[in-house]
């Protein structure tokens, strides 16, 4: 079972199904935010409905980004082509890639948030650019402590390492003729060495 290359792909369901559903998530939730905000501008005018352009064609490039990076493991993992443990094992649990990506959606969703908040202080766009912020910082917050969990898990396991490494069993073993039992200890220790 050890040898068979598509069964590294479901190692640790767990943290599979947190990046799945988190990508899941974050794609719908950009789309969504995105189209609103694209459909309201038609409505907008001024400088209103440019911002309101500006910010949910940004929001809907950012779901299509995450869609892509999703896909694209998705047809790495199905055409088998990567026969590396190490490289399976960091594409399965997003590897670098999916907290550099959630952390870029989380910065431009707060950033985004912010132009929507400074630039127009309307109160028609007063909701929008507080979700985006929040949401945002959200994202960039649920990145970091993932980020530090990992971090974590990985120092255990290195520290666990080498202390096992340091704990190396030694086993000396003292061969004595039966037929001698009063010999002194100062041979035997002569022996050992």
């Amino acid at each position: 079972m050890e040898d068979q290359v598509e069964l590294w792909w479901f190692g640790d369901p767990c943290i599979s199904v947190l990046c799945y559903c988190t990508s899941v998530t974050v794609v719908l939730g950009l789309g969504l935010a995105g189209v609103l905000l694209l459909s309201s501008a038609g409505s907008a005018t001024g400088p209103s409905a440019l911002w309101r352009l500006a910010v949910g064609s940004t929001l809907c490039l950012l779901a299509l980004a995450v869609l892509l990076k999703q896909l694209l493991s998705s047809a790495v993992q199905d055409m088998g082509c990567i026969r590396s443990r190490r490289r399976i094992l960091q594409l399965r649990s997003g590897g670098s890639l999916d907290p550099l990506l959630l952390l870029a959606t989380g910065l431009a969703l707060m950033v985004c948030g912010a132009a929507l908040l400074l630039a127009l202080s309307r109160s028609d766009t007063l909701l929008s650019g507080t979700v985006l912020l929040a949401s945002g910082g959200a994202v960039v917050l649920g990145v970091v402590a993932y980020g530090t969990v990992v971090y974590v898990k990985e120092w255990r396991r290195r520290r666990t390492r080498r202390r096992r490494r340091g704990r190396r069993v030694r086993v000396y073993a003292v061969t004595a003729q039966r037929n001698q039992p009063w010999r002194d200890s100062a041979s035997s220790q002569a022996s050992l060495i």
